[in-house]
């Protein structure tokens, strides 16, 4: 099966009249096993901390001293399939369905309904209270379900609020997504007064320095520079007692990776260690073994991971010397509240901004090569409304949470199959209704198809009356 394709002109979009329209065909995916590493990466400067030892080529995960209580009765026998992505038994199949049950405290609870959530959402019921127990936990859940509220719930039901020293530290990938979280963590933990750092590269070392001197019960950053803070002696991680990796699958399967283990063995013994994505490729799961004990995994299935309230949408451009007048033709053909076009590099961020501006738009756009004060200005104002059309790389796929967007429009696919459903997920957060369009080529089909082969999803052709999804 093809993609039928949609005739454009330079003045409107002019469907052709096939009665039957089909996307991409979806065979069935084959699956690849997951290779053993023989690598050294594992090996740390004191091994005993975390018992990663070598066996006849192959790491095994030893428990280690010190270790909680909670995880000497976890069931050793569990194990994931690499094959069906699946664990042979239910890691933890409670669910609690509302936060009053969670048996948070007053302060946190009030912080909660503050922030806005009314009803925990499915991997808050689910991943919550194993993360409070104090188990190290491995989470899928999709884009905009509430993952970042879900370790920020469980770290701040830990904290000790009467010493103001660093008790939890968590990394993600961008400087963006780390202060997106310290915004949640600031907000749940408001009636609590804690303190919640963002310690990000692109800032001044001095400021982040004085922060950590006067003490933060949780710091967020982004691996670098943390890294930095902790070489310097200037970030204390003897009372850290819980690691979160958010957006592990980036975090673990590119460059952060030597980072990250850098950081990790800085830190006690018996820290509690969660791991949190929309994506946990195979390969990832694999290098979780090295430094989580008996992890808790909630997964979900490959075929469960798009977006039930995201439609999804292409349109068939043929050549790409015409997607600018098939994007503007869809800004005058519907009403987009807010909305974030992808594109995959700086230049073409820039090109197409310029392009937009001269037809009279109103957008602005980050990229990787601006400062982090001018990204800050430009996300503030976009977050506010003020600017409506924000144009991006893959840098936000992950690191923005606005509610008003409501379109997400890839005008160019991305060269990641991952990375799809964390841009589509820029839409439809938390159960808001969402949609995705893509601008497909002749020669993205093939992109086009194996996203949907991936994702086990079929996008379908965008229809004349597009509005009534939004």
């Amino acid at each position: 099966m093809s993609l039928s394709k949609i005739n454009i002109t330079q003045q409107s979009l002019v469907f052709s009249s096939e009665s039957e329209r089909s996307p991409p065909g979806c065979r069935k995916k084959k699956r690849i096993p997951t290779r053993v590493e023989t690598n050294d990466e594992c090996q740390y400067q004191d091994e005993s901390r975390r018992g990663c030892v070598r066996e006849e080529g192959h790491n095994v995960l030893l428990e280690s001293k010190g270790s909680p209580s909670q995880r000497s009765d976890k069931d050793p026998s569990t194990k994931y399939d690499a094959e069906t992505g699946q664990n042979d038994k239910d890691d933890w199949p409670e669910k609690v369905e509302d936060f009053e049950d969670m048996g948070l405290r007053e302060e946190l609870l009030r912080g909660v309904y503050n922030f806005g959530f009314e009803k925990p959402s499915a991997i808050q019921q689910q991943a919550i209270i194993p993360c409070i127990k104090g188990n190290d936990v491995i989470a899928q859940s999709q884009s905009g379900t509430g993952k970042t509220a879900t370790f920020s719930i469980a770290i701040l039901q830990q904290i000790d609020m009467t010493h103001r020293t660093c008790q939890a530290l968590i990394l993600s990938p961008t400087r963006e997504l780390a202060k997106q979280i310290q915004i949640v963590m600031m907000g749940l933990g408001d009636y609590m007064k804690v303190v919640c750092h963002a310690c990000v590269g692109g800032t001044s070392v001095r400021e982040d320095r004085a922060g950590l001197v006067s003490g933060a019960h949780v710091i967020v950053g982004t691996p670098g520079r943390v890294k930095h803070m902790i070489q310097t002696g200037s970030l204390d991680t003897r009372d850290i007692r819980m690691f979160v990796l958010d957006e592990s699958d980036e975090m673990l399967s590119r460059g952060f990776k030597d980072q990250i283990y850098d950081v990790f063995k800085s830190l006690p013994n018996d820290i509690q260690i969660m791991l949190l994505s929309a994506t946990m490729p195979v390969d990832v799961l694999g290098v979780t073994e090295r430094f989580m004990r008996n992890p808790v995994r909630i997964l979900v299935r490959e075929e469960e991971i798009t977006l039930a309230g995201i439609h999804q949408f292409y349109v068939m451009v043929e050549r790409e010397e015409w997607k600018l007048a098939t994007l503007c033709d869809l800004y005058n053909t519907i009403t987009i509240s807010q909305a974030v076009i992808f594109c995959n590099g700086r230049r073409k961020v820039d090109w197409l901004t310029q392009r937009m501006e001269e037809e009279d738009f109103t957008v602005s756009s980050v990229h990787g090569d601006m400062n982090q004060s001018e990204r800050d200005v430009i996300l503030r104002e976009y977050r506010s409304g003020s600017s409506r059309i924000l144009i991006t790389t893959d840098l936000l796929a992950r690191g923005i949470d606005v509610q008003g967007i409501s379109v997400v429009i890839n005008y160019d696919l991305p060269t990641q199959k991952e990375n799809y459903i964390h841009r589509i997920g820029r839409s439809g957060r938390f159960g808001r209704k969402g949609l995705a369009i893509n601008l497909v080529t002749n020669d993205d089909i093939g992109v086009m198809d194996d996203i949907q082969q991936f994702y086990h999803t079929h996008v379908e052709e965008l229809p004349t009356n597009v509005a009534d999804f939004l």
